[in-house]
């Protein structure tokens, strides 16, 4: 009797897996984000600078209506519009939890320092 419970229930969370994986796929073409969710396209690092690595990425983002796309956590995110209109970049907290945000004094982006000293700076474009 015992075996008999484990078959059905492992039939009825393999019809509810299948269940799920149909739905994502009838609403979620390939390549199309869900929303509210980003992922990074490119990165291109260069370190020819001594002492100095400048990176850019691009990032592709699917978001919620008031929302835009931003960097939270060090991450492509997508944030309150509100924080960048008014470029308050530090709101939508940019840099990793152990470090520290500052906005640059011309409001294009911002600096995350880390604890040992190191400045991360980022430019919005």
């Amino acid at each position: 009797m015992q075996i008999l419970r484990v078959a059905w229930a492992l039939a009825g969370a393999a019809i509810c897996c299948l269940f799920v994986m149909w739905v994502h796929s009838r609403f979620l073409e390939e390549g199309q984000l869900a929303a509210g969710t980003c992922e990074i396209v490119t990165l291109d690092r260069d370190s020819s600078q001594p002492r100095r690595t400048i990176a850019r990425q691009t990032a592709r983002c699917a978001c919620k209506r008031g929302q835009i796309a931003g960097t939270t956590r060090a991450r492509p995110a997508c944030v309150d519009a509100r924080i960048v209109r008014s470029r308050q970049w530090c709101d939508m907290m940019p840099c990793l939890e152990d470090e520290g945000c500052d906005l640059l004094a011309n409001g294009s982006g911002w600096t995350c320092t880390q604890p040992g000293g190191r400045v991360k700076t980022t430019t919005a474009l």
